[in-house]
Parts: structure tokens; C-alpha cells; sequence
């Protein structure tokens, strides 16, 4: 089961990185690209995971936090949909606000910082 968890645990990193590494290389000219888009997918899905995994082995002494969790899902649905919204823009051509370019990597950021920070 370890091992399990560490595999969805790297592919759980490995989307934040792909989100906030191409919000970072584009920060100058903000948009929104399909790596961030299977980012924010893969983060939520291996997510999903990680807690399916975690409830599987909590016990009285170590229970899941549901409320950081609870968290963590609802910024990721928000980085899914606004990568969803950016994507859709630029494969029509539009242009994407750079609010909303911002925001995909933004939050991608703080659902990082919620998961270091809140124990």
C-alpha cells in the first residue's frame, strides 16, 4: 500500500509542478496551455487518490483531516475550471485575461502552501 501511495503522491507533485512551472515560464505573458490543463486534472484525480488512500489506513491515532482536505478539493476544482475556461480561449484564439491566467498558477501555489503549511 506504501508504494501505491508514493506512486500517486509523485504524479500528485508532478501536476502541481507542470501548473506552477508553465505559470512561472509565462508570467510574463500570461496564458493558459494544455499542460496546465492535464495538470489541474492530474492533481485532482491523484488527489482524490491520496485520500481514498489516506481513509483506507486512518486510524484513531491518525485521522484524516478532512477539513484541509475539504480545502485543497475546492481550490482544485476552482484551478480546474479556470484551466478549463484559459484553454478553451486560446485553442479559439481569444485572448485570455491575464486574471485568469493568473489565477490557474495562483491558486495551483496556494493549494501548495495549504498542504505544507496546515498539519
Amino acid at each position: 500500500m506504501d508504494v501505491l501511495k508514493y506512486v500517486f503522491l509523485a504524479l500528485h507533485l508532478i501536476s502541481m509542478a507542470a501548473i506552477v512551472g508553465i505559470w512561472f515560464a509565462n508570467f510574463r505573458k500570461p496564458s493558459v496551455v494544455l499542460g496546465q490543463l492535464i495538470g489541474a486534472c492530474g492533481s485532482l484525480v491523484t488527489g482524490l487518490v491520496l485520500v481514498g488512500l489516506a481513509e483506507a489506513a486512518a486510524t484513531a491515532d491518525h485521522p484524516v483531516n478532512h477539513a484541509k482536505i475539504g480545502v485543497k478539493a475546492v481550490v482544485a476544482l476552482v484551478v480546474l475550471v479556470t484551466a478549463i475556461i484559459g484553454y478553451l480561449k486560446t485553442r479559439k484564439g481569444q485572448p485570455v485575461s491575464t486574471g485568469l491566467a493568473h489565477a490557474v498558477g495562483g491558486l495551483a501555489l496556494i493549494n501548495v502552501l495549504v498542504a505544507a503549511l496546515w498539519h
